[in-house]
């Protein structure tokens, strides 16, 4: 019995095996770390649907092809697919079989194992990428150093090269140096250092970088003569991992600053505007630091944006206001690294002196005048008749002459110090920021003035108003 069944369970594995809807293959099965791997798929019937292949061994599929072939067998046509798709694994692994719908029915491939062995000569190669942190213990916002360093052996050429970074989920990326080369030794090497910060707390970990380098070579030809070939490789960096604490509670900065206030005059005139410049220097997450406009009852407080250089944050605020007042004292919070201790540093309160300062007192809006009773007309002299048309004839002369000689002086610009110029503007309507379309037009300002907005101001409203509160 075991003799007939032997051979009959061979043929049918053969039988299979030639029918099968989806053949996998993997070329090479086992590849260098860096060299690239070409998976296909064998497809036979009439009519398929294309898988949507974007992974292979969790990494990306560099490239995709297809070819398509036809046989007649006793008068009968059969289509062949086969579809490839290039990827460079970093580790051994098993494909898993991939479904692919062939007239209208699901099948399925067989598993692929491709290897993966290290380098051979790890020493001695001809291309080197590498990643180096200056700590690897972290808390949330703490700045440190990736090196990027890139290295080619002074022998070793690249027709091209095509480099993909390391994506930095969780991380800030506060700044980028510029390419630094230099030589050392056999190879000439390249650094780009970032300076980083983590988003939150965990282990946070940089994947590898990854540098593709084409270089020439050759291959026989079926004449058995050489033709000369392009073939890339892959190069990775090693990866990095972190142990990232939470700040303690209460604060979000993490450093070591200073703060200062510097104040351009200490006495103005009603609604004459004030500059105070904020300055914060030192090492840490500075661009987590919030706006520095504080909220003042009867002093107009305007911000400007925030600008960071480097170490250094800047912060801009403007104060108009009627009468004495005092620029409160700023303040910033944050964890020291050296003491891990809370730490708040101030500056000092500023007093401001308003020479002709105003005291409180309503809103004076213009009365709109009273109508105008109906006068009975009383007969006038021929004579005043007269004079009234000689003044009417020289107003008409003394026009002409103006626009004549003086035709250019409406297209004038408004003299300084004018409402036409919004920053004048600004501070002749904010004591009578109470009115709502006093506020509407005193933000559109501020915004367009210290914000670059360009917010329109309804011309309408604006001249209204400006008659209602005699602003000229």
């Amino acid at each position: 019995m075991r003799t007939i069944t032997k051979p009959v369970s061979i043929l049918l594995l053969l039988y299979s095996v030639a029918h099968a809807g989806v053949i996998a293959t993997a070329t090479p099965k086992e590849v260098e770390l860096g060299e690239m791997v070409t998976y296909s798929l064998s497809i036979s019937g009439e009519d398929i649907t294309r898988p949507n292949i974007r992974k292979l061994c969790d990494s990306d599929v560099i490239s995709t092809s297809s070819q398509t072939s036809m046989q007649i067998t006793n008068g009968a046509i059969n289509k062949n697919y086969i579809l490839s798709y290039k990827f460079v694994p970093q580790k051994s692994c098993v494909i898993n079989p991939v479904e692919v719908e062939i007239d209208g029915k699901i099948e399925s491939s067989n598993a692929v194992e491709v290897k993966v062995v290290p380098l051979s000569g790890a020493k001695d190669l001809d291309f080197v990428l590498e990643l180096k942190s200056s700590k690897d213990e972290l808390y949330v916002g703490e700045s440190f150093d990736l090196t990027l360093t890139f290295k080619q052996r002074s022998d070793a050429e690249a027709v091209d090269s095509e480099f993909t970074p390391p994506e930095l989920k969780g991380f800030w990326v506060k700044s980028e140096s510029q390419p630094k080369r230099y030589q050392e030794s056999k190879y000439t090497i390249t650094e780009i250092v970032y300076t980083l910060a983590p988003q939150r707390a965990g282990e946070l970990k940089i994947p590898k970088a990854q540098m593709r380098i084409a270089s020439r070579g050759s291959r026989a030809s079926s004449w058995g003569d050489w033709i000369p070939t392009i073939k890339w490789k892959t190069y990775f960096s090693n990866e990095l991992a972190f142990n990232v604490k939470p700040l303690p509670s209460g604060v979000n900065l993490v450093g070591d600053f200073k703060i200062s206030a510097i104040v351009d005059k200490r006495s103005i005139k009603a609604n004459e505007a004030i500059n105070v410049t904020i300055s914060i220097e030192g090492d840490g997450n500075l661009e987590d630091i919030k706006s520095f406009k504080p909220d003042m009852e009867d002093v107009a407080v305007f911000d400007e944006k925030i600008a960071i250089e480097g170490k250094k944050l800047t912060q801009k605020l403007v104060f108009v206001a009627e009468r004495d007042f005092i620029i409160p004292s700023f303040s910033l919070k944050y964890f020291d690294l050296k003491t891990k201790e809370i730490k708040e540093i101030f500056t000092k309160e500023i007093e401001i002196d308003v020479l002709n300062e105003k005291a409180k007192e309503k809103l004076k809006v213009k009365k709109e005048p009273e109508p105008m009773q109906k006068v009975a007309l009383t007969q006038k002299s021929e004579h005043d008749n007269f004079t009234l048309v000689l003044v009417f004839i020289g107003g008409l002369i003394l026009g002409a002459l103006l626009m004549l000689f003086k035709p250019l002086s409406i297209t004038k610009k408004p003299k300084s110090g004018t409402i036409k110029e919004p920053r004048v503007l600004l501070v002749k309507l904010l004591p009578f920021r109470e009115d709502k379309d006093v506020a509407k037009i005193v933000e559109a300002l501020e915004k367009n003035i210290y914000h670059g907005e360009k917010i329109e101001i309804d011309k309408k409203v604006l001249k209204n108003t400006l008659k209602r509160y005699e602003i000229s």
